[in-house]
């Protein structure tokens, strides 16, 4: 009988390196016809049924956005090894040195700086302009996923990681690196979603998760990875080196 149990399993296969490219307009997510449909819904009754040119017109400006808040584009994530990819669009709204959330800590949880007892988090802030799928940071297999309830305020604030609704991913590549994430609801979100469940194995930049309408993303950097973005950048998620390892000092930029 052969022996299973230093069986692990392979990372997902490289995807080809494309050569060229061409401008798609981005789909909607599936998750977001249902609003997109109702917004559409109520701009016809309101313009065409009830006659009310401007609620119509109004109307009809909140449907675009609707549509464009649900957009799924197409992303074109680097492959190596010792890349963190950012699992978000939006800004930088904090690199900070903290302890762990115990959501992801325990029995084959994330591990602290021996010295320090923290980890370094980026956080990376999602304003209702920007896209809101969330994707894995690197390839490997979902070992863990912790939902908690909590409350909506401002999700720019250092708090809402620790007040909000939120959900805790960690992700365990080929060579055991584990990284950590989490997917936090805003002043406005008021559902997370999620694509994948435990033991599902994921490819980097694949999508695994959505927010509604205004949130943020904290990733959770293992041992001897080091930041790549600055404080006040703008990242693309599945596109922006987050973080990489084996970087002695932290990247160094200005705002201008």
């Amino acid at each position: 009988m052969n022996d299973l149990s230093n069986t692990t399993t392979p990372p997902p296969p490289a995807l080809p390196v494309p050569t060229s490219a061409k401008y798609r307009v981005p789909t909607i997510h599936p998750e977001g016809r249902k609003f997109v449909a109702i917004a559409v819904g109520i701009t016809i009754l309101l313009g065409f049924g009830l006659k009310w040119e401007v609620a119509g017109w109004l109307m009809a400006g909140i449907s675009v956005w609707v549509a464009a808040f649900f957009r799924d584009p197409e992303r074109t994530t680097p492959h190596g090894e010792g890349l963190i990819i950012s699992p978000a669009d939006g800004m930088v709204c904090s690199i900070a040195q903290v302890p762990l959330p115990r959501q992801l800590t325990g029995d084959g949880g994330l591990e602290s700086d021996a010295a320090t007892g923290t980890v370094t988090r980026v956080s990376v802030f999602m304003n209702v302009f920007d896209v809101h799928i969330n994707r894995a940071p690197i390839a490997g297999h979902i070992r863990r996923i912790t939902y908690v309830p909590g409350k909506f305020v401002n999700a720019d604030l250092d708090k809402a990681s620790e007040d909000n609704e939120r959900q805790y991913f960690i992700v365990e590549g080929a060579d055991g690196t584990a990284v950590g994430f989490c997917q936090i609801a805003g002043l406005v979100a008021r559902r997370i979603m999620r694509f994948v469940a435990e033991g599902d194995q994921v490819a980097v930049g694949e999508r695994v998760g959505l927010i509604r309408f205004g949130s943020r993303v904290d990733v959770y950097l293992p041992e001897g990875y080091t930041s790549q973005v600055l404080a006040g950048q703008r990242c693309v998620a599945g596109e922006t080196v987050l973080a990489r390892k084996g970087v002695p000092e932290l990247l160094l930029g200005a705002t201008q």
